[in-house]
């Protein structure tokens, strides 16, 4: 299936969406920031992003930002529950904006996920 990596903070996150998306066979690669996840993106390529948007060390934002500036033509998914000051839903209008390929909103479900994959993927 696809080469996916999925950068989120929450550990508990990072695991499930590990889990979900290995049932439906893909590789997955983990990150917990933005940085860590940039340097799996310039070693390695990657058919799927999802990230989260709110991070401590680099960002969703920034690490949209890099991959657009990278010239590499990778989709995104973005995903976000919204905390501290900044609402889900700005976040994720923001990365809409910027060009990501899907947004959800967590908590999302498997079907949805996997829609977005399949929709993105084809």
């Amino acid at each position: 299936m696809a080469n996916i990596l999925v950068i989120d903070d929450d550990e508990e996150m990072r695991e499930l969406l590990k889990m979900m998306l290995m049932d439906e066979h893909h590789d997955v690669t983990t990150a917990e920031n933005g940085l860590k996840a940039m340097r799996f993106y310039h070693n390695q390529k990657f058919d799927l992003i999802i990230t989260d948007i709110i991070m401590p060390d680099k960002d969703g934002f920034e690490v949209i930002f890099d991959i657009f500036e990278s010239g590499i033509d990778t989709p995104i998914i973005a995903m976000s529950g919204g905390r501290r000051s900044i609402t889900s839903e700005f976040g994720l209008n923001s990365a809409t904006v910027m060009g990501v390929q899907a947004t959800l909103h967590k908590p999302f479900t498997e079907l949805q996920l996997n829609e977005a994959i399949k929709w993105i993927l084809g």
